[in-house]
């Protein structure tokens, strides 16, 4: 007997219902199963189902920390003075809980797989990283963990990174970080860039860096999109390295950054806009028409560029907003974006499920077709084009097959 059926299903932008039947983890078949019994069925009335949302650049060993002290000038340069200042008192046990509550909230949301990025550096060691291997073990019935060792001081600023990264693979980490532009010059950027794709070529693991994240490409530390391009084609590294943000492609003249996105595209590079961060922390020393940084995600879809977005950072120095939500990050790209209408939304929707899914390295294992994993959501809504409008609630959330969160809202409109 399956171990579940979804019956009357609406799976993504099918035209009508169907029968999804779920057996050992697995999508088993998508189709007609009104013959068929199960463990359990849940009858979806016509409502969307989706492949589980996929975060892939979340930092959960720094959510949360707003409440101890925010950003003192809205910088991103203050961002990381007062984050690094607090890493020195992080604990266990504060690690732990502060992102447990952001992991149960992105589940509860319908998301079942996250790319992490805790940080590695002198200040905090490995404790992001060993806090981030217990939850990964904790809630692995819940939730898929990919842990990036991630460099936020630098490494050739910061002696000693380079070891702790190699340390924090050893110790299971999935993903080489890097933080290219927090380095004192262009030429350490750059060592900085070689190193990190170096680390990902000798251990077999994926590269995520934080790249180009100003607001335009007057300092050339924020314009190293086709230097990491090549070298990336130069390690035959293409399909297996993701920029995060990537707001200062914006701010270079068109025919410049066209070359860029083009070098990015050839290379296999993929782009992570962070919508929520890089609005917040953009524009800071504008005073008028200030601009407010997003990667430049039309332009990347039409030169091929691999693109999906995710929320960053949950309430701290360097997004003091958010609620793990990846339809409230997709709406926002989508408004920021001058993205609009059924087939861009369709497409910001696949920034959060299918193409985030090949950012991080599992399309393969991925959607709502026999074979797949049956990492699932049941949206509260019958109209697919309206998912990034409406931001449904999430139903039913799936983990290998398992209804692992449940939400259930009543309104009632009161007429006289």
């Amino acid at each position: 007997m399956p171990q579940l059926i979804l019956r009357q299903a609406r799976v993504e932008d099918a035209r009508s219902p169907c029968d999804v039947v779920i057996d050992g983890g697995r999508v088993r078949a998508v189709g007609d199963a009104s013959g068929q019994d199960a463990d359990e069925v849940i009858d979806c009335a016509g409502r969307v189902v989706l492949p589980g949302f996929v975060e892939p650049h979340l930092h959960l060993d720094k959510a949360l920390l707003d409440g101890v002290r925010s950003n003192p000038d809205g910088t991103l340069a203050g961002a990381i003075a007062v984050t690094g200042e607090l890493k020195s008192a992080f604990t266990h046990e504060d690690v732990l809980a502060r992102a447990r509550r952001v992991l149960e909230a992105a589940v509860i949301n319908g998301t079942t797989l996250i790319r992490a990025h805790p940080d590695v550096d002198p200040i905090a060691g490995l404790l992001g990283v060993e806090v981030l291997l217990r939850l990964r073990e904790e809630y692995a019935d819940m939730v898929d963990l990919q842990i990036v060792a991630f460099p936020q001081e630098g490494v050739l600023r910061s002696p000693g990174t380079e070891k702790l990264l190699i340390a924090a693979l050893a110790a299971g980490a999935d993903v080489v970080g890097g933080c290219a532009y927090n380095e004192a010059t262009l030429e350490d950027c750059r060592r900085h860039v070689e190193l990190v794709l170096d680390l990902a070529a000798q251990h077999g693991v994926p590269a995520d860096l934080h790249a180009d994240f100003a607001d335009d490409a007057s300092d050339p530390r924020y314009a190293l999109a086709e230097f990491i391009a090549g070298q990336t084609a130069r390690r035959g590294l293409g399909g297996r390295v993701a920029l995060g943000h990537m707001t200062s492609l914006g701010g270079r003249e068109p025919a410049d950054r066209a070359r860029a996105m083009a070098a990015l595209a050839d290379a296999g590079v993929a782009v992570v806009p962070l919508p929520a961060t890089d609005l917040h922390l953009g524009g800071r020393r504008d005073t008028r028409a200030v601009r407010r940084g997003v990667a430049p995600v039309r332009e990347l879809w039409d030169h091929g560029v691999l693109a999906a977005c995710s929320s960053n950072n949950i309430r701290n120095a360097f997004t003091p907003f958010g609620r793990a939500d990846p339809l409230d990050t997709a709406l926002l790209l989508a408004q920021t974006g001058h993205l609009s209408g059924p087939t861009d939304l369709h497409r910001v929707l696949r920034m959060v499920t299918h193409d985030a899914a090949r950012v991080v390295g599992v399309a393969d294992d991925y959607g709502v077709r026999p074979g797949a994993r049956a990492d699932l959501v049941v949206l509260d809504t019958q109209v697919y084009d309206d998912i990034i409008l409406d931001r449904p609630e999430r139903a039913h959330v799936i983990k290998a097959g398992k209804v692992v969160a449940r939400t259930v809202r009543t309104s009632e409109l009161l007429v006289h």
